[in-house]
């Protein structure tokens, strides 16, 4: 089967002849249909630092995808072949405290699938049947493709109450842009979205920010005294993993607020400690989603109407996967769709 496959330690990505993987009894093969390019995927095309602490080469990358179930393990009996399936790419060990205390989400062992696990950017690929998260039919291909990236979006953005709040997002990468949509369909009061790239600003206005900031242009509280916001935010959804937007954040917090932090902020970075303390702020770390509660919660979010997809911009074929990456790398796109 073909798979794209991270073989060298260095810049770049191959298309790959590999074997169908076999299963366990409890495991499921999955026929992939659809696969979404994701900022993880982006670290390990170019070989960064964290992708060299976290690859053992070689191995096929890709975690956000659907399909379909090709082949059951023996003791898989609550699902059945051609179920239309997404599924959970964090796996679990199953033994420590927080999974034998029902918070999976917080495994001390987790593993990921396509970095530490064999991933989804294959024609066919394994996994636990417990992670498998059956689709409803009102889902269509592509927007199951991208659940895990909007698992964390909601997540982040439904860590604290936003009904009549005014919330901040640091980052309209394609996660940032989708928590605008749910803060909206929360019921946030204004729902204000930073970035220094215009095209992912301006997606982020379709999917429901109430306003947008170019940093590099304009300044937070010039924006924030326009909306009468003269005592800050109360929420704030940290997405882009810089500088600029985690100072913006605890700058414009008003006292007591809430700030989930999603984006991998670089270590050695300076941080205005006074401000966390004497403003009093609750700050939440955010990996991946809640195990499956968010699953029920994002499903059910689709289901009352909210709509993701133009937060997808681009579907191109498994072998244009090059492109694809190009695409993202240029910063004109959202999320963008393989087909397998």
């Amino acid at each position: 089967m073909d798979a794209i496959v991270k073989k060298l330690p260095q810049k770049g990505l191959w298309m790959e002849n590999v074997p169908i993987p076999e299963i366990g009894d409890d495991d499921v093969l999955i026929k992939t249909r659809k696969t979404s390019i994701c900022g993880t995927d982006l670290h390990i095309y170019n070989w960064d630092s964290w992708a060299k602490k976290n690859l053992l080469l070689p191995t096929i990358i890709g975690h956000e995808f659907m399909g379909e179930i090709a082949s059951l393990g023996r003791n898989v009996t609550h699902l059945k072949i051609g179920d239309r399936v997404s599924g959970e790419g964090h796996i679990v060990c199953g033994h420590c405290i927080p999974c034998r205390t029902e918070k999976r989400h917080l495994c001390l062992h987790t593993k990921g699938l396509g970095v530490q696990l064999p991933g989804c950017f294959a024609e066919y690929f394994s996994l636990p049947a417990q992670y498998v998260f059956p689709l409803p039919d009102r889902i269509s291909d592509e927007v199951g493709a991208i659940l895990d990236p909007f698992g964390n979006a909601t997540h982040a953005a439904l860590s604290f109450d936003l009904a009549g709040e005014d919330v901040l997002i640091s980052g309209t990468g394609p996660i940032g842009i989708m928590a605008a949509a749910i803060s909206r369909k929360a019921g946030a009061r204004h729902v204000i979205a930073t970035d220094i790239n215009d095209y992912r600003l301006d997606l982020a206005r379709k999917m429901g920010a109430s306003a947008t900031i170019n940093v590099t242009r304009d300044k937070v509280a010039d924006v924030m005294r326009e909306l009468g916001l003269e005592d800050g935010f109360t929420v704030g959804l940290e997405m882009s993993g810089s500088e600029e937007g985690i100072k913006n954040l605890l700058e414009t917090a008003q006292h007591g607020a809430k700030i989930a932090l999603l984006g991998i902020i670089p270590s050695g970075i300076a941080i205005d400690w006074d401000l966390v303390i004497f403003k009093m702020l609750l700050i939440k770390g955010i990996y991946g989603r809640e195990i499956f509660g968010t699953w029920y919660k994002m499903v059910h979010l689709l289901e009352s109407g909210l709509d993701l997809e133009p937060v997808i911009t681009h579907h191109l074929a498994a072998s244009e996967f090059e492109k694809g990456f190009e695409i993202l790398f240029s910063g004109r796109a959202g999320k963008v769709i393989l087909d397998w």
